[in-house]
């Protein structure tokens, strides 16, 4: 089975990444035929900062290699090293209803948090719908945000066959009830634009800092409490075990547990979870070069694949005389 995902360059990675897409996605190469990118061109939606960008794009990367993914397991590489994409983007938009881009709710969600309009923001489907079909990628790990999107690439994968035949593999989504959308510090979905996410490779006392803005509700320590309606604890058993999830629970009912006692020990998970990734990290940015190195022959596997899918496209629409 062929998976796919991708992530911006677009800032600090936080525990909603994490949880959400990363630590499945390298997982998955363990079984599967894993295809995993970088989305810098996603990333030029809301981001104009050229070196922020590129240094971005070069931390990303330094992060899911930091984190388990392997190069020589899976095939990862940057968006924008692949152009095909972007000629596949074009075709497929001239498939592409204008009514059902404009029924994507990211779309309007993001404008209404104050994200300047433009024809990239509108269009992001389309290049997101490339980015599976020119892969012939089976399944797409998304969470609830995204399931939409994943509707769209679906729906001009099936015009786009029924004009020319079978030329696209059909995506189906993979979501994960438990992780598919990971709590912030305010219970809301934990994101950069809300400015409410816990960041991963911080040092202790940022860290701390954040895990310690946590919202909770104003109840005596002596008092019961409900884990399910506790922010730090949504977010905690995220690191838990079935039976140390158990026990935690057991703490809440019973009383006695203060928020302040929790989220110091959601701290020290936190910290001691991922001190062994943060050192890798750092080794890794220390070699930019090697970075780019194992990017580029990502890069040239990536469009290996990309050119047999593109060559299909442009003979069924023409383009080949």
């Amino acid at each position: 089975m062929r998976v796919l995902s991708g992530i911006q360059p677009s800032g600090s990675l936080h525990l909603g990444n994490y949880f959400g897409m990363m630590q499945k996605m390298i997982a998955y190469q363990r079984q599967e035929e894993l295809f995993c990118f970088i989305a810098n061109y996603h990333a030029q939606t809301s981001l104009s900062d050229g070196k922020v960008l590129a240094r971005g794009t070069l931390e990303a990367a330094a992060n899911f290699l930091a984190l388990g993914l392997d190069p020589e397991k899976s095939v990862f590489w940057v968006q924008s090293d692949v152009p095909e994409v972007q000629e596949l983007t074009w075709l497929l938009s001239n498939f592409t209803p204008m009514g059902l881009l404009e029924r994507c709710h990211s779309y309007k969600d993001k404008v209404a948090q104050g994200i300047k309009p433009n024809h990239g923001l509108f269009a992001y489907p389309v290049l997101m719908t490339a980015d599976i079909l020119l892969y012939q990628s089976e399944t797409v790990p998304v969470g609830k945000d995204q399931k939409q999107h994943l509707e769209v690439a679906r729906d001009i994968a099936i015009k786009f066959n029924n004009e020319y035949g079978d030329i696209f593999t059909i995506p189906e989504p993979d979501i994960d009830d438990n992780v598919a959308t990971i709590p912030g510090l305010d219970g809301r979905k934990m994101s950069k634009s809300y400015g409410n996410t816990i960041d991963l490779f911080l040092d202790d006392k940022p860290l701390r800092k954040q895990v310690m803005r946590i919202v909770t509700a104003p109840i005596a320590v002596e008092e019961p409490k409900d884990p399910d309606a506790c922010n730090v604890y949504k977010i905690y058993r995220l690191f838990l075990n079935k039976e140390e999830d158990e026990a935690l629970r057991a703490r809440y009912a019973a009383g006695g547990l203060g928020f302040g006692e929790v989220k110091q020990e959601l701290f020290e998970k936190i910290r001691d979870t991922f001190a062994p990734y943060t050192e890798r990290r750092k080794e890794l940015l220390a070699d930019p070069d090697e970075i780019r190195r194992i990017l580029a022959a990502g890069a040239e596997r990536a469009r290996a694949f990309a050119w047999k899918t593109l060559r299909k496209v442009r003979k069924k629409t023409g383009l080949v005389y």
